[in-house]
């Protein structure tokens, strides 16, 4: 008998409209579906009228389900993962099964869909030719070191944190990256507040102690600029200084 297929498929971040006509089609004629919440799922799989076994499977569950999931997939049964929003796998549950599945030999297809950090970053302003996601950082251990090792890192780096954490992280940013790197914070992604707030490090901080912030968060920061490209900025400023002086004569 031929394996089935696990189908990894992308939920809205924000309005229920960001989601594609295939991951409609699989969502109603999967076997089983697997959801990090089947309440939050519930609320998508009503407005869509997709009706289906709903199966918890979520990051303090999935060592525990993974095996039962494969042999379903051995037995032939098509079965699809969503997240709460986004695409399972990028800072959600997904990870381990796929490479499970990957090591059976059972097919995994991944729908292309919504994710709250390709938006944030295109939107940002900064370079997105080359980026790094780096996801939620450490809470605790390993954290410094890691932003330390980021330090050096030329690309637009991305980075996902709570609102009540988001104010502590860009002070950290400040620290580690100095206040003047560009940045921008995107909030409430293809929500009907959605925000984007885009300046340096200094200033965006000063706007959400401000502002308490509030939603889903992504930040973006800008890579480390290149000797050029800091030559370039230092006599832009120069010259718009000058320029302002001139006015102001």
């Amino acid at each position: 008998m031929p394996s089935g297929i696990l189908y990894i498929v992308p939920t809205p971040v924000g309005n229920l409209e960001d989601i594609t006509l295939r991951a409609l089609s699989v969502l109603k004629e999967a076997d089983l579906i697997l959801a990090e919440d089947t309440r939050t799922s519930a609320v998508l799989f009503q407005h869509y009228g997709i009706k289906g076994k709903l199966l918890s499977h979520h990051k303090f569950n999935e060592h525990q389900t993974v095996g039962m999931i494969r042999e379903k997939l051995l037995q032939g049964l098509s079965v699809a993962l969503v997240s709460d929003a986004g695409t399972p796998g990028i800072s959600d549950p997904g990870f381990l099964l796929a490479r499970e599945c990957a090591r059976e030999g059972i097919e995994v297809q991944t729908l292309p869909g919504a994710t709250a950090c390709i938006p944030a970053l295109v939107s940002s302003g900064l370079p997105c030719d080359r980026f790094c996601f780096e996801g939620f950082l450490p809470l605790k251990k390993g954290r410094q070191t890691l932003l330390n090792s980021l330090n050096q890192e030329t690309r637009t780096m991305i980075f996902y944190e709570s609102p009540r954490r988001l104010t502590g992280t860009l002070e950290q940013f400040a620290a580690v990256f100095g206040p003047e790197r560009e940045c921008s914070v995107a909030r409430e992604i293809s929500k009907l507040h959605e925000e984007h707030v885009r300046g340096s490090l200094a200033e965006v901080l000063a706007h959400f102690r401000a502002c308490e912030p509030k939603g889903e968060i992504v930040i973006v920061v800008a890579g480390k600029p290149s000797e050029g490209h800091r030559e370039h900025r230092n006599k832009y400023k120069e010259e718009r200084g000058d320029g302002e002086e001139e006015r102001q004569g």
